[in-house]
């Protein structure tokens, strides 16, 4: 569960805790339902966020529209006001299940505490079945603090369980398959096609026995980068403008014809392609009028069409001409690529530290790294260079194209895959997004050694009784170590300030594991390609540079040279300042083997790369 908890979720965050849920808590609930939904993706189980009312839905909205967008299985859960004071303006009063429903499969309020088990129920398995989604489930303070006993609560779990119906996949006929495999035994220029629909369906191990066996070609989505290996013969992703621009038949596995694909549509496609659409959804291949449409879930639809093929096999061979055709074109742009990527240009331009972040990262082997990805320049750069070698191994911005996913992603990665290193490679505009969730990866330990400061800052108000103290702030300082107690009083003009510094001795190892006064420590590794803004900073003509507020920065600039790498040094963990290839190297190489949370801040030449808003290409 992610989330940030307040009024009135608290005490269900506490005791989800104390039952055994693991309770990710976040600074912003955008950045939570991100990992959410993120979560969802790679576990195929839905995510769940947690959030406080009014506002804290409202920006939870932003995760749930995001799984929405990329057909991924996750749960909103909202506390929402008093039902008897509902239109009366009550604290943070929004009507959450009207504003969530746009966006989400199922959004249902739980009007008394023996409801909850029957919602829970439905929105478990509509988020997961069918095309996945988002669900909400709307809790009201009043229900919150209803009870019932442990009898009735069991009596109430067993008989939701009985109720629960699960949309009902497509049963693709076996004429169908049959129609299917001879579009692609007769086809002269065939390829595969897949993306993250067939990731989440757990479809790799099919596709592997399908192009092996018959010899086509195949082209991932940039999630479904590592399905099969980037690394793999038959790979079209070098030659993607020829193996798209001349195939003649394409199956298009968990991937829908949108405009990363350009619409299945000429002149990206050629105009007598004939699709064959594997989806989960009905509406989709309805939508996009395929010469044929298989609906249901990706790894059984697959399975299907491979014992129809090993009944009557078939394979193109090396030397078939269209093998060769995309070997070629495949080997001509990777030897141009490599030929740009093997210089060393410093200042470095975004392709220099790419390749040492590839390089390193396939030094890592397996389990390999989760690569996750945001940013402009940086994210394409970042979708020709790096190289995914296992399924689910890469996140970026998705259908949605959504900016400030990245550290949300991060930590949902780190969560749901603890035997993986997680390396994010981000444009300093998507990285500040979220930035500040560092926190939530850092650990005080290296900081404190096996001492804890707390220094409380309370508030006494003078005048008042009984006594009222309310606690300012909490700080943990290393500062103290040879101070055993402090008391100091200040006496401003209103007001009593009481500042305490106690140090405890504490075997840092056990308070990690009870979770009280640090954070998660994940293994998590941020690169961020600080070019000065987006897209590069300030790259206006002379013309454009005009008017009452010419003087201000342009609308793509941050600040030069900005200390991204000391943010996470606030925190307690590690940050590098890098602009040499040495430089970055020797980080990548000390991050790598810590496999703590580390933020490495790479300086890019701020003209690199392409300039803003290519709307034409979507960049």
């Amino acid at each position: 569960m992610f989330g940030v908890v307040g009024i009135p979720v608290t005490a269900l965050a506490n005791r989800a805790v104390t039952l055994g849920v693991r309770f990710v808590a976040f600074h912003n609930e955008q950045s939570a339902g991100y990992a959410a939904s993120a979560y969802g993706y790679l576990t195929g189980r839905p995510g769940i966020l947690l959030t406080v009312s009014g506002p804290g839905c409202v920006h939870g909205l932003a995760g749930v529209s995001n799984a929405a967008a990329n057909a991924w299985p996750m749960i909103v859960i909202a506390g929402s006001c008093d039902q008897g004071y509902f239109g009366r303006g009550d604290f943070q009063e929004l009507d959450q299940v009207e504003a969530v429903k746009p966006f989400s499969k199922l959004s249902v309020r739980v009007r008394d505490i023996k409801e909850v088990p029957r919602c829970v129920f439905e929105v478990i398995g509509k988020a997961g079945s069918g095309r996945p989604g988002g669900c909400y489930l709307d809790l009201p303070t009043d229900v919150l603090h209803q009870t019932v006993s442990e009898a009735e609560a069991e009596e109430l779990l067993v008989e939701a369980g009985k109720g629960v119906e699960k949309e009902v996949n497509g049963i693709v006929g076996q004429s169908e398959i049959e129609k299917a495999v001879s579009l692609l035994r007769h086809a002269e220029r065939p390829l595969i096609v897949f993306g993250k629909g067939a990731a989440i369906a757990r479809a790799e191990n099919g596709l592997k026995k399908l192009v092996e066996t018959t010899g086509i070609p195949f082209l991932p989505t940039p999630m479904g980068k590592g399905l099969l290996p980037d690394t793999h013969e038959l790979a079209a992703t070098a030659a993607r403008s020829l193996a798209i621009g001349k195939c003649d038949v394409a199956l298009v596995v968990g991937a829908r014809l949108n405009w990363l694909l350009h619409f299945g549509e000429p002149p990206k496609w050629s105009k007598d392609v004939k699709f064959i659409l594997v989806d989960i959804s009905k509406e989709e291949i309805e939508l996009r009028k395929p010469c044929l449409g298989l609906v249901g879930d990706a790894a059984k639809v697959v399975e299907m069409i491979n014992k129809e093929i090993k009944d009557d096999p078939f394979c193109l061979g090396k030397t078939h001409p269209w093998v060769e055709a995309i070997q070629k074109k495949a080997n001509e742009n990777v030897s141009k690529m490599e030929a740009q990527l093997a210089k060393d240009v410093v200042p470095f331009n975004f392709l220099t530290p790419m390749r040492i972040i590839r390089d390193a990262i396939l030094g890592v082997g397996s389990p390999a790294p989760i690569v996750v990805s945001e940013g402009a320049n940086t994210m394409d750069v970042g979708r020709s260079v790096l190289v995914q070698t296992e399924p689910r191994t890469r996140l970026d911005a998705g259908t949605w194209g959504t900016m400030g996913v990245g550290l949300g992603y991060c930590i949902a990665a780190a969560v749901a895959s603890p035997d993986r290193l997680v390396v994010a490679v981000e444009g300093d505009s998507g990285f500040g997004f979220s930035a500040m969730e560092v926190e939530v990866s850092s650990s005080a330990k290296r900081m404190l050694g096996n001492r804890i400061a707390i220094l409380f800052l309370a508030r006494y108000e003078v005048g008042l009784f009984p006594f009222k103290l309310s606690l300012v702030g909490c700080r943990v300082i290393p500062e103290f170590f040879h101070t055993r107690y402090v008391t100091m009083h200040l006496i401003p003009d209103s007001s009593v300030y009481h500042l305490s510094v106690t140090i405890v001795p504490y075997d840092l190892d056990s308070l990690q594991q009870n979770g009280t006064l640090i954070r998660y420590q994940l293994p998590v590794v941020v690169i961020v390609f600080n070019n000065g803004g987006v897209y590069g900073g300030d790259r206006r003509s002379p013309e454009e540079i005009t008017g009452p507020f010419k003087d201000d920065p342009a609308p793509t600039s941050y600040v030069l040279g900005a200390a991204y790498h000391l943010l996470i040094e606030a925190f307690g963990g590690k940050g590098y300042l890098v602009g040499t290839p040495d430089e970055l190297k020797s980080a990548l190489t000390e991050s790598f083997a810590a496999r703590k949370p580390v933020v490495i801040n790479v300086t890019i030449d701020p003209y690199a790369g392409a300039k803003s808003g290519r709307l034409q290409h979507k960049n």
